[in-house]
């Protein structure tokens, strides 16, 4: 019968062993790169973080929020999703032809997340201002519906 390769199994362990394997393998690429990293913060400068959350997030619709802006946003979040700001707005959604669902949906779209600012600003864009200081006064919560629109606009990529 011919000699053929043996399969490595667990059976059959290899008979050549390599320099390093297993643990001695692990720690020695853990601890190589663990010199890199540190010789590379050594004599590189990190980029500023603003510039490291624009490449990881930008893509995905997120702006930076200042502190302000992370104040005023939680009086846009007060928002109970009872509906009283969608009352009379029947006529609004059906000329938007899809693009307006109606103030509570935009609301609540702009306070939950940031990728829908883009939509969001789309539907606020159908409310003239005189109606979101009507809606704002009717709204048990009194969600300013007038700056959270501008918000909206400011923040939409």
């Amino acid at each position: 019968m011919p000699d053929r390769p043996v399969e490595r199994t667990l059976a059959h362990p290899p008979t050549k062993v390599g320099v390093l394997s297993g643990r001695a393998l692990a720690a020695f690429l853990l601890s190589w790169s663990f010199l890199k990293v540190v010789l590379r913060s050594l004599f590189t400068k990190p980029p500023p973080g603003l510039q490291v959350f624009h490449e990881n997030y930008g893509t995905e619709g997120l702006q930076p929020i200042e502190a302000e802006e992370r104040e005023v946003m939680e009086r846009f979040s007060r928002c109970i999703a009872c509906g009283r700001c969608d009352l009379g707005e029947g006529s609004r959604i059906a000329a938007s032809r899809g693009a307006y669902p109606g103030l509570m949906p935009l609301v609540l779209a702009a306070t939950r997340s940031m990728p829908d600012y883009v939509a969001a600003a789309r539907g606020f864009a159908h409310v003239p201002v005189e109606v979101l200081r009507a809606k704002a006064r009717t709204c048990p919560v009194r969600i300013p519906f007038e700056a959270l629109a501008e918000f909206v606009a400011k923040k939409a990529p």
